[in-house]
């Protein structure tokens, strides 16, 4: 039984939406969206960051002509944009034209969820995740600041606001969406009452030991739920030359890949699948999110939760130390 009641067990990711890895049309971004709607994806999650609001626009163009019952739309704050001819160098091929400022108050939190609404075209987002508010982003903030000196900002002004609305009925609940686990770690030990994290590249067959040492005892203690987002590490376990969002490939993670593979080979394993099934087994993750930017890769991602694996391959995965003997395997 999940921890939460989030009744979706694969979403789509809204990275690829925004040109993170590539340039999409916007008829290539439609014909992906109605692919994942077709195989029954009916969890969608944006952010403004995502092609600095190219990803919210699309997933709004395609989302407003479904019945808003039928799916469950989450999307971020954290950084509010704003229209500018000089774009800033971002991670993002040929996104919209804006700049942005991180802020976690609560008036920039009012801003960047109305903004959302607009590009977004729908009356109505489900869960709110506080964005990026990492260690993982120190060096992006502006001059002095770390990321301890914004979570002092969300906790007077992002996370109170935040409870206000799921008070007022206007949302049904927040977290964070982040890439560490200590910001979510130190979330739980407010006096808020968060809802459901946005875990990213922390629980995946590449990197997990931290997520079983300290955020599954955690998640379970104040039964909040979590999504396991990104299960292959932004492509490495799906057979792309990349890995975390970033271009370097550090050498043990390569060195456990190709053990991970030989296993893999052995027993006639699809990588992807194994690791979206991997990213969902433990008891406390509510969901899988994963991005894609052609339909076949979300059908193929749908198709992961029926594929057969040998329970060979996961216990040599344990026995030869690939993978920790406490992780929860499928089957």
């Amino acid at each position: 039984m999940k921890m939460i009641n989030f009744n979706h067990h694969f979403g789509l990711g809204g990275v690829a939406m925004g040109n993170g890895f590539k340039v999409l049309s916007d008829q290539e971004s439609e014909q992906t969206l109605q692919a994942a709607w077709n195989a029954g994806v009916r969890y969608y999650d944006t952010s403004p960051w995502y092609g600095l609001g190219l990803s919210e626009r699309r997933f709004g163009h395609f989302l407003h002509n479904q019945n808003r019952d039928d799916y469950t739309l989450t999307t971020k704050v954290g950084r509010v944009l704003k229209a500018s001819e000089k774009i800033p160098d971002t991670m993002w091929n040929k996104p919209s034209p804006f700049d942005y400022k991180y802020d976690y108050t609560a008036e920039a939190v009012q801003r960047s969820l109305e903004d959302s609404y607009q590009r977004l075209g729908i009356e109505r987002i489900d869960y709110v995740f506080i964005h990026d508010l990492s260690p993982d982003h120190n060096e992006e903030y502006e001059e002095g600041t770390t990321w301890e000196d914004h979570f002092e900002v969300a906790k007077r002004g992002a996370m109170p606001y935040l409870e206000s609305l799921k008070k007022e009925g206007v949302i049904k609940g927040w977290g964070l969406g982040v890439n560490t686990i200590e910001p979510i770690l130190r979330t739980l030990n407010t006096e808020f009452e968060p809802d459901l994290f946005l875990s990213a590249i922390s629980y995946s067959l590449i990197d997990h030991q931290e997520a079983l040492d300290k955020l599954f005892p955690a998640i379970e203690e104040h039964g909040c739920g979590l999504i396991a987002a990104a299960p292959f590490n932004a492509g490495l376990l799906s057979g792309k030359e990349r890995y975390n969002y970033g271009g370097d490939m550090p050498d043990e993670k390569v060195q456990k890949l190709n053990a991970i593979k030989k296993i893999a080979s052995k027993y006639d394993v699809d990588l992807s699948k194994a690791s979206i099934q991997f990213s969902y087994a433990p008891e406390v993750v509510s969901c899988v999110l994963a991005g894609a930017s052609e339909p076949k890769q979300v059908e193929e991602n749908m198709q992961a939760f029926d594929y057969k694996i040998p329970k060979e391959f996961w216990e040599d995965l344990k026995n030869e130390g690939i993978i920790d003997e406490r992780a929860e395997t499928p089957g």
